[in-house]
């Protein structure tokens, strides 16, 4: 098999370093080197941390992910020795023989050997989701999967000739992928690239006659270009998803790329399969109820129990319903198979013709009842009684019937045969995972709409709801009913909690009406009959011990099988949403800013407020520290589109409020009597540092002791760089005159009652949203060790 398409040590480190936004800085080096070389280059510094730090971060996340990739990769099952062995894809060489079982991933193209009912889903390859039958001498492609039946074949071709070697690597990979944030970042960035040569061209070209030498006109122009560029954003964005990914992976959970983290948080309405997300997925066998029988002799308990275990036997790959029935019943004798039909979840019933006792079916009790003669009503009125009576007690229940018919593999696959008799029901039971209630009650505390859906019956899967919680909105409904048009689906499936007998397709059908509604769906299964749903939903969300083929389609996959890391999956996708915004919303500012002193320097021909260094400070203490610190902070809060929007309506007003108020305080000084430039400057600076941590503490709210304690502590940052003599002389901070202060703090506090009355206001100029910062989602006791920090 080729490598994996995982990005390599060199491909990292172009990735981090040849970046636009390292490319400007570098830029901008270069000019203020030939202007003033000296502390004004320190901006530079930004390069270096940014590559570095996210070079160590996408390694780190990079090593984690191959470690669980390893774990959720396909394997084949092949026959050397004429035994079945299990070994990686890689391992597989041409004309080897393959064995093939429900659920598995076709990892190799090939020709079937031996079919045995053996059905192909084609979808991921040709889009139709319908499965194909495969008889011998049939083709069978890598990256379809087997929805019913079992089987052999011949590989041949394998390696980089196969499909598989893509689909099969397809977890190992690490891209930043395309996501809502990482599309707004890259539209704020493109503005911005639209935006600063034009004013830094225009700033040059004033400064050149304000100021009495190039080399000052230069550096100023360089002072502001630099400002504009929001040098740590892409790199405290990527820091946020990598942390969230290695999060998630310390929990056993395979993100297969790093939007994976957002997906969940978008997500507002999450579809459960019952079996195996809020069952455990063991079923147990409970009892057979008699129907009564027409037949002479008339069938006796332990004939209808030789039955069903000749019916597990004949099955080469039982599911998992098979299988407790098997494990329950002993093994019978004298019953000789001629021709087998095996479970589909699609059909949702499997059959065998015996030598000389005739046919029997199992599967589920309203799809066989419908080839059942009407001549017996009776026998219909009474399975439908111990029907419903059994299945509101959450039981799930399949129903075997008796027909002298023989079967015809070759037809039987599309229909049932005719002239069956009901026999007995077959009652079996689920196992409710512990923490399944808390867990689906913190979703919908959190506003996230919960749809059951399952192939069992409509009031199994209720009595199975009801038990965990959920609070179904009108009846369980029978997906048999259900409109097939996509609009009238969608109002059906908002109509209803909880959903039974349905199909592979159906679930499909049920994802895609939900997003027509403009939903953000997420599907969680562990089956075949998933892959569809789980495909196409916006998150598909797959367990560690499904079908390969789930596993293979999914973005998210819980390898421990712990339901209870799904809050914390939401918990870490909101926490990654929410604070970049926060943090783009300092960038943008700081840019928005930058652009204001600009043009306001060009148009009253000054020389510019600020030396390089200056905004370096500034932008150390109210942006890049406390920004990283945010980015990493607990926020739950619920995320929603429009991250752009919101971002531009707070950050332009309030970068144009604290410019104009810098601009202001700067030529009240420099036209006051006794002010030196540098002193000038440094009034500046001050009143551009209060407004920059008055934006802050907007962005912080509510306050918390944390949040203030991080606002205090870049103040006092501040404080120390402008009044200890070796960071005061290196940043050139000058006290001003005594009368300065007065400036200072008039002009700041006139911006800081406009920066918290103007979103109240002006129209359009929007309020920083609050962090929400409620308690950590709830997990079972058992994983209590998996809390949040």
């Amino acid at each position: 098999m080729p490598d994996a398409p995982s990005r390599t040590l060199g491909q990292i480190v172009r990735a981090n370093v040849v970046t636009p936004v390292n490319g400007i800085i570098l830029v901008m080096l270069a000019l203020i080197l030939v202007a003033a070389p000296g502390p004004d280059a320190l901006f530079a510094g930004v390069v270096v941390s940014n590559s570095v730090i996210g070079i160590v971060q996408e390694l780190r996340a990079k090593r984690e992910l191959d470690k669980l990739a390893v774990l959720n990769a396909p394997r084949a099952r092949v026959v050397r020795d004429s035994a079945v062995t299990e070994i990686g894809v890689s391992a597989v060489v041409a004309d080897e023989v393959l064995e093939l079982q429900p659920g598995d991933q076709v990892v190799v193209d090939g020709v079937v050997l031996v079919s045995r009912g053996l059905e192909a889903n084609e979808s991921l390859l040709t889009g139709e989701s319908d499965p194909v039958l495969k008889a011998d001498g049939d083709e069978v492609m890598s990256g379809s999967f087997v929805a019913a039946g079992s089987g052999y074949y011949r590989a041949t071709r394998i390696g980089a000739e196969a499909y598989a070697s893509a689909l099969a690597e397809e977890a190992r990979r690490f891209q930043l992928a395309h996501s809502e944030l990482r599309t707004g970042i890259n539209t704020i960035l493109r503005w911005l690239t639209f935006i600063i040569p034009p004013v830094s061209l225009l700033l040059f070209i004033s400064l050149l006659r304000a100021e009495d030498r190039w080399q000052d006109a230069l550096r100023g122009t360089v002072a502001a270009a630099v400002a504009m560029v929001p040098d740590g954003l892409v790199l405290l964005t990527s820091i946020a998803f990598i942390v969230g990914i290695l999060g998630l992976a310390r929990r056993k959970a395979l993100a297969k790329e790093l939007a994976s983290v957002e997906l969940l948080a978008r997500v507002d309405t999450l579809c459960l399969d019952k079996t195996g997300t809020i069952t455990t997925g063991e079923i147990s066998f409970a009892e057979t109820v008699p129907l009564g029988s027409d037949t002479d002799p008339p069938l006796d308990a332990d004939t209808i129990a030789a039955a069903l275990a000749s019916l597990v036997d004949a099955d080469p790959n039982p599911n998992a319903t098979l299988t407790a029935i098997g494990d329950a019943l002993p093994a019978a004798t004298g019953w000789t198979p001629t021709a087998v039909v095996p479970f589909s979840s699609a059909r949702k019933w499997a059959a065998v013709s015996f030598e000389g006792r005739g046919t029997w079916v199992l599967g589920a009790p309203e799809v066989v009842l419908g080839a059942v003669p009407a001549a017996s009503v009776a026998r219909i009125d009474q399975c439908e009684a111990e029907l419903a009576e059994h299945a509101e007690a959450g039981r799930r229940i399949v129903l075997l019937t008796r027909t002298d018919i023989a079967l015809d593999e070759g037809s039987a696959a599309l229909a049932l045969p005719g002239d069956m008799v009901p026999v007995a029901l077959v009652m079996l039971e689920d196992q409710i995972r512990p923490d399944a209630a808390e867990i689906l009650s913190y979703f919908h505390g959190q506003g996230i709409t919960l749809k059951v859906i399952s192939g069992d019956h409509p009031a199994t899967v209720a009595a199975v709801a009801r038990r965990v919680g959920v609070e179904a909105i009108g009846d369980a409904r029978d997906a048999r009913d259900l409109p097939t048009d996509t609009a009238e689906l969608a109002v059906a499936i908002d109509a209803s909690t909880v959903f039974g007998r349905v199909t592979p397709h159906q679930k499909r059908a049920m994802v895609a009406a939900l997003q027509h509604k403009g939903h953000v769906v997420a599907m969680t299964g562990d089956g075949v009959n998933d892959v569809l749903a789980l495909k196409d939903a916006d998150m598909g969300i797959a367990m560690g011990a499904g079908s390969a083929s789930a596993r293979a389609v999914a973005q998210l996959v819980l390898l421990d099988n712990s339901f209870a890391t799904l809050p914390l999956v939401l918990a870490e996708g909101r926490r990654v949403i929410n604070n970049i915004e926060r943090v783009a919303n300092l960038f943008v500012t700081k840019a928005a800013y930058a652009v204001v002193l600009a043009a306001m320097t060009g148009v009253f021909s000054v020389p510019f407020l600020f030396l390089p260094r200056h905004l370096t400070l500034i932008g150390t203490f109210s942006i890049g520290i406390p920004g990283f610190f945010l980015a990493l902070e607990p926020n739950v809060r619920r995320a929603e589109p429009g991250f752009v929007d919101r971002v531009v309506r707070f950050s332009v007003p309030s970068g144009i409020v604290s410019g104009l108020a810098a601009f202001v305080a700067y030529q009240i000084a420099r036209t006051a009597d006794g002010v030196e430039l540098d002193e000038a400057r440094t009034v500046a600076v001050c009143v551009l540092l209060v407004l920059g941590l008055y934006v802050l503490s907007l962005l912080c709210r509510p306050l918390t002791t944390y949040r203030i304690a991080l606002l205090v502590a870049m103040a006092i940052g501040y404080a120390v760089a402008l009044t200890w003599g070796p960071p005061r002389e290196f940043f050139a901070l000058d006290l001003p005159p005594a009368e300065q202060w007065i400036n200072i703090g008039g002009v700041g506090l006139l911006g800081m009652v406009l920066l918290e009355l103007g979103p109240r206001i002006v129209p359009w100029w929007s309020p920083p949203v609050a962090v929400d910062t409620i308690e950590p989602p709830p997990v079972h006791p058992l994983a209590s060790a998996d809390l949040p920090d």
